[in-house]
């Protein structure tokens, strides 16, 4: 996989965060699990044993992963990047030129995307379409239901 995704600090501290918990607080719980299964008698026909068994394994495979996400995981520094174009942690304002509304979003990791906040993923179509972008520019994004344009109003860290 080793697909590198850039975070702002906080966006990386949490990611650090759940990866401690998964493994200090619901690892020693799904043994546990599995040891209070094991007490009940007969494994051959131990419905909570083979799901307990089954919650450690699904378990394991979410920290596996939240693990290969942290080694890959790259924190950006803003003060660092260039805000003539758009890049991942721009703020962008944009207007949709098919109805004038304005809209604002901060280009993040797919991990810290929350479109409520107004945080889009770069990886999203709007995100990929807007990358590189500088102020001024008129850029068509495909979206899922057809075409759409915006204008870049303003870039801001």
């Amino acid at each position: 996989m080793n697909n590198i995704a850039y975070y702002t600090p906080e966006g990386f501290k949490k990611l650090k965060d759940e990866l401690e918990y998964l493994e200090s607080i619901e690892r020693p719980k799904a043994s546990q699990a599995i040891a209070d299964a094991r007490d009940k008698g007969d494994l051959s026909e131990n419905a909570e044993y083979d799901a307990a068994k089954e919650a450690q394994g699904m378990l394991e495979l979410k920290i596996s992963k939240l693990k290969e996400v942290v080694s890959t995981a790259r924190i950006i520094d803003e003060t660092q990047l260039d805000n003539s174009k758009v890049l991942v942690l721009s703020t962008v304002k944009i207007k949709n030129l098919a109805n004038n509304m304005e809209l604002s979003y901060k280009l993040v990791a797919d991990s810290e995307a929350d479109l409520k906040l107004g945080k889009l993923s770069v990886n999203s179509p709007i995100g990929k379409g807007l990358l590189g972008s500088k102020i001024g520019d008129i850029i068509e994004i495909n979206v899922p239901n057809g075409k759409m344009n915006f204008e870049i109003l303003n870039i801001t860290r």
